[in-house]
């Protein structure tokens, strides 16, 4: 056991980031939840799932609303990795048929 695990300002700190974590793992199981349902709606129209156009708009919006101290390129690797996640993720989903809600 290491020195700072004792130190009451890396563990408040520590709790903080442990917090910001489940948040973040929240907010991705709801937007595959989310995902998931438009997947569906577009699928039962003939509409096709993946909306390029889309895509490009929202890391625009998102370059724009970032304030950082997340770099462009961060940004851009984020949301690259969360868009390949989510696809992966409702696929699977869809395969096991489970609900969207």
């Amino acid at each position: 056991m290491t020195a700072d695990r004792h130190d009451p300002v890396v563990k408040q700190l520590r709790e903080q980031i442990s917090d910001n974590d489940r948040a973040i793992v929240e907010l991705v199981n709801k937007r595959l939840r989310l995902v998931t349902q438009i997947k569906r709606y577009k699928v039962s129209r003939g509409m096709g799932f993946v909306d390029p156009e889309r895509e490009q708009w929202m890391f625009a919006y998102l370059r724009w609303a970032n304030r950082g101290p997340l770099s462009p390129a961060g940004l851009d690797e984020l949301f690259e990795t969360l868009l390949e996640l989510t696809k992966r993720e409702v696929e699977r989903l869809e395969e096991l048929g489970a609900p969207a809600g």
